[in-house]
C-alpha cells in the first residue's frame, strides 16, 4: 500500500512518519489544534461540492471538529482523549461509512491544506510535517476503505 500512496501522492513513508520526530502536541498546544479543527471543518461543511458536503451529513459540525481534534492532539503527543472517549482509533474501520473516493479524498487534502495555511500559529516547519502525514494518511484510508468496500 506504501509504494501505491508514494505513486499517487510523492509522499512516502518515511516522509509522512518526519511527524513522529517532533510532539507537535507540546510544540503548538492544544488550542491551536482547535482552530485547525475548526477552520477545516468550517471549509468541508460549507464546500460548495454538495457531494463532498453530502459524505458528512451524518455527523453534526461539533462531533466532527471534537473528533479530529483529540485524535489530531492524540496521534501527534497528546493526551489520549480520543481513544479515552471512542476506543481504539482503528482509522480503516472508522471510515468505512464514508465515500472515500479518490475525488473525495483528494477534496479533504485540498481542505486540510487551506485549513493549515489558514492557522498562522503553525509554522511552517510543522505544517510540512503534518500536510505530509495528513495526505498519506489521507490516501492510506483511501485505499484501505476502498480495497473493502463491496464492489457494484
Amino acid at each position: 500500500m506504501d509504494s501505491e500512496i508514494e505513486r499517487l501522492t510523492g509522499i512516502g513513508r518515511d516522509r509522512a512518519l518526519r511527524i513522529d520526530a517532533v510532539n507537535l502536541y507540546e510544540r503548538l498546544g492544544p488550542e491551536t489544534f482547535k482552530k485547525l479543527s475548526h477552520e477545516f471543518y468550517n471549509r468541508v461543511f460549507n464546500d460548495t461540492e454538495q457531494w463532498f458536503r453530502n459524505i458528512f451529513k451524518n455527523s453534526t459540525i461539533e462531533e466532527a471538529i471534537q473528533n479530529q481534534m483529540e485524535f489530531f492532539m492524540q496521534r501527534l503527543g497528546g493526551p489520549p482523549l480520543y481513544s479515552e472517549r471512542k476506543g481504539h482509533p482503528a482509522l480503516i474501520m472508522r471510515h468505512l461509512k464514508f465515500n472515500m473516493s479518490l475525488k473525495a479524498t483528494e477534496r479533504w487534502v485540498y481542505h486540510m491544506q487551506n485549513a493549515l495555511d489558514a492557522v498562522t500559529e503553525i509554522d511552517a516547519d510543522s505544517k510540512s510535517r503534518m500536510i505530509d502525514f495528513f495526505t498519506h494518511t489521507a490516501y492510506f484510508l483511501h485505499l484501505g476503505v476502498t480495497s473493502r468496500s463491496p464492489r457494484p
